[in-house]
């Protein structure tokens, strides 16, 4: 079975097949977002979204259980949840209907002209700083080249859309938040017990397009509104065998 068999839970709605939840709602929602020019963009609906990669089940379970005798020596932090667990190419913010039929396109033109990306869970930090953190974080080691240019195409897609992300032209850096602070924290232990972390190689095949609901509860509710498949990285060529003498 392949690293990606089992895939995150994305979203709160359950998953019909073991693959992932995320594909079971992108042909349906899809087809939605496409009819919304029409009727439904003059209402004026504002939804909050980010483009995203989900890495299978199997890696996040082994960082949920590295993390998890962490999260009661820490009560003070607000700890994520691990169903929701995603790694974040561009946050878009606040999107009209129009903007978000708009993005269809412009999405799947990106993924389609970048190539799946070899990816593993790493170390830890916090931003802005461990000694005065607002969140806690995993890094992320392997391609991180290939990974950046496709945030960058999906950032350049989004604005094209008419949906630049607010923090546009800030340095990528790639991450899965594992808590936020409720005030700035000092967190340095966490960032050394996770420092030397190496998790099992992943790849990275699909980029989402995600809704995230504000509720109640300290989780946000997130919604897969599309997904594209990254293309397939050409077969090594093996050099042809030259024969001397």
């Amino acid at each position: 079975m392949g690293d990606n068999a089992h895939r995150a839970d994305l979203l709160s709605e359950p998953a019909p097949s073991p693959r992932t939840g995320l594909d079971a709602t992108t042909r349906r929602t899809q087809e939605g977002i496409k009819r919304l020019p029409g009727s439904s963009a003059a209402s004026g609906d504002i939804m909050r979204l980010f483009v995203a990669i989900a890495p299978p089940s199997a890696v996040l379970d082994e960082l949920d259980a590295l993390v998890e005798p962490l999260r009661a020596k820490r009560l003070d932090l607000r700890w994520t949840n691990r169903e929701a667990w995603h790694v974040t190419l561009a946050f878009l913010g606040q999107v009209d209907e129009a903007a978000a039929a708009k993005l269809l396109p412009r999405l799947e033109r990106a993924a389609r002209r970048h190539h799946q990306v070899r990816l593993a869970f790493a170390g830890a930090g916090a931003f802005p700083a461990a000694t005065r953190a607002n969140v806690l974080w995993s890094g992320l080691s392997g391609d991180r080249g290939a990974l950046a240019r496709l945030a960058e195409s999906v950032a350049a897609g989004a604005s094209r859309a008419g949906a630049p992300p607010p923090d546009k032209g800030r340095r990528f850096q790639p991450h899965l938040t594992l808590a936020r602070c409720r005030m700035a924290a000092d967190v340095t232990p966490l960032v050394a017990a996770l420092e030397g972390y190496q998790g099992q190689p992943w790849t990275a095949d699909r980029v989402h397009l995600v809704r995230s609901r504000l509720g109640a509860t300290e989780h946000p509710r997130y919604t897969s509104l599309a997904s594209w498949p990254l293309g397939t990285p050409p077969p090594l060529r093996t050099p042809p065998v030259t024969k001397t003498g």
